[in-house]
């Protein structure tokens, strides 16, 4: 596959970010980005010589600048604000060091921006410190939502964002004319063929993801889909968005460094400025939690590749096997249970518990997904 006129750039930073990482299968990215391996390792070699600037077509830019003047500085940095609107100081002085060699501290940097009138006191208010678990590898764990809604003269648009636990790399960023599973799974597709399948996939119980109206099972055919890729899917707990919490972080820059003040005509505008941001997000936005590292440095893609076709559905001699009907109502040891609907047509595992006589834990695939105490007469767990 060709690279895309719409994110060359995007698409050719990304590859060599990825691929310039230590033990990185460049091979194996050449593949899942489309490209040639001679194109690829063209590319590579400029960006080893010339960094970021090699990736233009045979950019001039000087990468030196050590005669530049106070005045000079601080207009950089100005106009580094002026560009990237929410980046403090930190974030601001190591990028103008690696853009062309300038050292400046980073409370000189905040000495100038308010001495130009770019922070406001109440934005010092509420720049607070977070705290936030973190798996230790890339593809433990992504975080997956929409970031509300807006309009646009044209359609209303849903930004569809996906996010590494780990790396903070955003892995999907998609301007959405709708939040169903038909709109959401190809780009889910997209982003597995590129980066590989994480282990892990947590989002919240509205749709797509689950089933508001049964959030102890969570299942909807969209996560049907992702368990019986081999994927473990989790919900936040009902009234606690923070369990997605890098994901929401995630949306305040989206909002405060893209869609702030501004109108966009239609989606495909809307969708060219995600991918302009995307690729400073990801390769060169410093990130405090990263101890300022960008989340491309820290994010490599998963070794495990998408699969074409659907792996078969299998259990072990310890499970009862029965298939959905459509009604998803089954008759078990005497008692109806009603299962999700979304696992119509296909075989589920019942295992009793060993250690809680009565007891059957539910199974699709890998993933329990219900609860059952045949001696409570209760909704399911």
């Amino acid at each position: 596959m060709p690279w895309q006129a719409r994110d060359t750039m995007s698409l050719r930073r990304e590859l060599v970010e990825l691929a310039t990482q230590e033990g990185a299968n460049r091979r194996m990215l050449c593949g899942r980005f489309g490209v040639s391996p001679k194109t690829a390792y063209k590319w590579l070699a400029r960006f080893e010589k010339d960094g970021a600037t090699g990736l233009h077509e045979r950019s001039r830019r000087p990468h030196h600048v050590p005669t530049r003047t106070l005045a000079e500085i601080e207009a950089a940095v100005v106009g580094l604000r002026a560009q990237h609107p929410a980046w403090g100081g930190r974030k601001i002085a190591r990028r103008l060091f690696e853009l062309d060699g300038t050292a400046i501290a980073p409370s000189t940097v905040t000495a100038v921006l308010h001495r130009y009138g770019l922070i406001q006191p109440e934005a010092s208010r509420a720049a607070t410190a977070w705290q936030r678990f973190e798996h230790p590898e890339p593809n433990e764990l992504w975080q997956i939502d929409f970031k509300g809604h807006f309009d646009t003269p044209a359609s209303r648009c849903h930004p569809l964002t996906a996010l590494d636990d780990h790396a903070r790399f955003n892995l999907i960023l998609k301007a959405c004319p709708r939040t169903d599973r038909r709109t959401v799974q190809p780009w889910l597709i997209e982003a597995f063929r590129r980066y590989g399948l994480p282990r892990r996939i947590n989002a919240d119980h509205g749709a797509p993801w689950g089933a508001p109206s049964a959030p102890y099972h969570g299942l909807a055919r969209l996560t049907v889909w992702l368990i019986r890729l081999g994927i473990r899917v989790s919900h936040s707990r009902v009234h606690h968005p923070q369990t997605n919490g890098k994901e929401a972080r995630f949306h305040r820059s989206l909002q405060a460094e893209v869609l702030n003040g501004r109108g966009f005509e239609d989606l495909g505008a809307v969708q060219r400025a995600f991918d302009r941001w995307r690729t400073v997000y990801n390769c060169e936005r410093l990130h405090e939690a990263l101890a300022l590292a960008t989340p491309a440095s820290r994010y490599r893609p998963s070794p495990r590749p998408y699969p074409e076709e659907l792996p078969p559905i299998e259990y072990g001699p310890d499970a009862t096997v029965y298939r959905v009907p459509v009604n998803g109502w089954l008759r078990i040891h005497g008692r109806w249970i009603k299962v999700s609907n979304a696992l119509t047509g296909l075989p589920i595992g019942v295992r009793a518990r060993p250690d809680r006589d009565g007891v059957l834990d539910f199974y699709f695939c890998h993933q329990r997904f219900m609860r059952v105490d045949l001696r409570d007469r209760e909704d399911n767990e």
